[in-house]
């Protein structure tokens, strides 16, 4: 039985589950492969992916493969009640509450898991996680897993260099089709639609600190950029933090950017990027978000034990009135600001994120028993089979080499 807010809510969701299939094409036309195939039969995919509409309509490709669905949201303020109700009306199982506890949160992955899955599909590597420390009883039944994101992806890492993952895990997040877009694009325009609709604020004009130079620090810059922000980007590595000079921003140490920015987004995976050191130089109405994943980056509990008091200053802001008279905002709670406070990536966007995930899926079940456990790339055949059919959505044709070329190249 799903764990959700309110059944009634099912109609809206719907609706938003049928707007972003419209417009993803390639998630479409896998579903009419899975519906023929049955690549899922009989298998078990447990998944933990930010429950809004266009995870709600990959769940359905999921489905549509032959799979049993049992479903959680992988941060408590991006799960939308109605579309968790969409699936669970639908005859989904689903776990998942808009602005739950840590412990229901806890335990919505508690009750995924518990149903023994075949495959996993993973945002930050919770489930993975939980399922070897909680679970390990189940581990044999599982297949593989597949990973969403450039954090969860160190978690697997560090597993399998330790020797403690114990299946395969595909790194969706490295596939091209994946971060050069997803996390490029998606996340520079998720971020500010976010911040924006959330703070009804101009960007034109202010100094924007971008705390990271990956690739959603990349695109998180660029659209600022783009909006007029004059940016500023802090970084740890040598090599992106020439790359950001090189694209035309100031990079500095964030000791020294604490005191210029007006807005700040911390895209790095760690923790503590804005952290007790800071607080004392962020100028009066400083405004702080995070694009990374968990609700680490901004130093939230240092932030609370340093405040004099805070208070909801809009909705989804909360002001912290500091020692030193100045007051600094931060949006959903430290927690990831295209999500907890948008709708997150475009639906265009995600068609190829989602593309990636259902086919990496299909891999592991084609090839149960055959892969090592450790971390596994998403097969090359696979990124460009993704890339040629979104040129096709876009009604774009490229060339072809000749076998001349071919042969050239080969030498």
């Amino acid at each position: 039985m799903s764990t959700i807010r309110d059944i009634q809510l099912a109609p809206s969701g719907e609706r938003k589950i049928a707007w972003v299939a419209r417009n993803m094409p390639l998630c479409s036309a896998i579903a009419e492969d899975f519906q023929r195939d049955k690549p899922f039969a009989g298998l078990k995919i447990a998944l933990s992916v930010h429950l809004e509409a266009k995870t709600a309509y990959l769940c359905r490709v999921l489905a549509q493969g032959g799979a049993e669905m049992h479903i959680t949201g992988s941060n408590p303020l991006s799960t939308q009640d109605d579309v968790a109700a969409a699936l669970a009306a639908g005859g989904l199982e689903v776990h998942a509450v808009h602005g739950c506890t840590a412990e229901e949160y806890d335990a919505n992955i508690d009750k995924v898991l518990a149903a023994g899955p075949n495959i996993i599909i993973d945002d930050g590597g919770d489930l993975v996680h939980r399922i070897h420390e909680k679970f390990p009883e189940l581990l044999p039944g599982v297949i593989g897993s597949c990973e969403e994101t450039t954090t969860g992806i160190i978690r697997l890492k560090q597993m399998a260099k330790a020797g403690t993952l114990r299946f395969p895990a595909v790194m969706v997040n490295e596939a091209d089709c994946k971060h050069l877009f997803d996390n490029r694009y998606g996340t520079g325009q998720s971020v500010w639609d976010g911040i924006m609709r959330t703070t009804n604020l101009i960007v034109a004009g202010k100094d924007v600190v971008v705390a990271g130079y990956g690739w959603c620090g990349k695109g998180v810059a660029m659209r600022a950029n783009g909006l007029g922000a004059r940016v500023i980007v802090t970084e740890t590595d040598p090599i992106r933090a020439i790359e950001a000079v090189m694209d035309g921003y100031r990079v500095m140490p964030m000791a020294q950017a604490a005191e210029l920015g007006d807005i700040f987004c911390t895209v790095t995976g760690d923790c503590k990027v804005i952290g007790r050191e800071h607080f004392p130089l962020l100028k009066d109405g400083a405004i702080l978000t995070n694009a990374g994943h968990f609700n680490v980056e901004v130093d939230m509990e240092a932030l609370e034990a340093y405040a004099l008091d805070k208070y909801e200053a809009r909705q989804n802001i909360t002001g912290y009135r500091l020692p030193n008279g100045r007051t600094v905002f931060v949006i959903a709670e430290g927690r990831l600001v295209n999500l907890a406070s948008g709708d997150g990536h475009p639906a265009e966007i995600m068609d190829m994120s989602f593309a990636i995930q259902a086919l990496s899926a299909r891999y592991l079940a084609d090839n149960r028993g055959k892969l090592a456990p450790g971390v596994v790339p998403v097969p090359r055949e696979t990124d460009l089979e993704v890339a040629r059919k979104k040129l096709s959505t876009l009604g774009i044709a490229i060339d072809t080499l000749t076998p001349e070329q071919r042969e050239y190249i080969g030498t």
